[in-house]
């Protein structure tokens, strides 16, 4: 097989079987192995096909840029890489759509942070990051690989909206009347302050150290030097 036809085959692999075990499948396998059981089957297949999706990026053969990259993409890049950190960390704390207890009560507080901007702040920063590495690295690889990454993040989140109102019920729905899918649509329409959309502080802090440290071990691991580390 062609190293671009296996790349596209083990993204389709890779984000085929995340949303067929997070959606249709989850209920009946989990209802027959165990909650427990089931996620580590779940776990296995998606490093499985992960670490698939990455032998097939890193075999692709040298391959021109489609544009020409610059120091103002690459600060843009780096702009972007930043937002998503802080969305990823602002996600991990107060967030209901986590398998955590007391996801309903969150559910019922207001939506302040990263969450009045998107009830799904880590999937956004999850295509937040593909986008920033698409830019930089403009080959039909690292495009494929992008837009898989961007694809299973923002229909997974749509899928996750549907599973959750099965699961949490109203609690879900109140969550979902007082926020938005789209980053920035409740404000933009008016129904949210814009206030509100402050990151808190162990998003913005820990986004920042999440950034940075992450930049840095791009070109300490021998990678493109990335972030404010290009400059310096």
């Amino acid at each position: 097989m062609e190293p671009m036809s296996l790349l596209i085959v083990t993204c389709a692999l890779f984000v085929g079987s995340h949303l067929i075990l997070s959606h249709p499948l989850r209920e009946p396998l989990a209802g027959r192995m165990g909650e427990r059981a089931f996620q580590i089957v779940y776990s296995l297949v998606a490093i499985a096909t992960l670490v698939m999706v990455v032998q097939a990026w890193r075999s692709m053969p040298p391959e021109p840029p489609l544009w020409a990259v610059d120091d103002p993409l690459w600060a843009l890049a780096s702009l972007i890489v930043l937002v998503a950190s802080i969305l990823f960390m602002g996600s991990l704390v107060g967030n209901p759509a986590l398998p955590a207890p007391g996801a309903a009560a969150t559910a019922q507080r207001a939506p302040r942070g990263v969450f009045a901007i998107t009830r799904h702040p880590m999937m956004w920063g999850f295509a937040l990051w593909a986008l920033a590495h698409a830019l930089v690295m403009p080959t039909p690889a690292q495009l494929v690989l992008s837009a898989t990454i961007a694809f299973l993040a923002l229909v997974g989140a749509a899928g996750q909206d549907v599973k959750k109102a099965k699961q949490m019920g109203d609690a879900w729905r109140h969550w979902t009347a007082r926020t938005s899918y789209l980053p920035f649509a409740r404000q933009f329409g008016g129904a949210a302050p814009w206030g509100d959309t402050i990151p808190r502080g162990h998003a913005l802090w820990g986004g920042i150290v999440l950034w940075l440290a992450a930049t840095w071990a791009h070109g300490a691991l021998g990678y493109i030097a990335a972030g404010i580390w290009r400059w310096i």
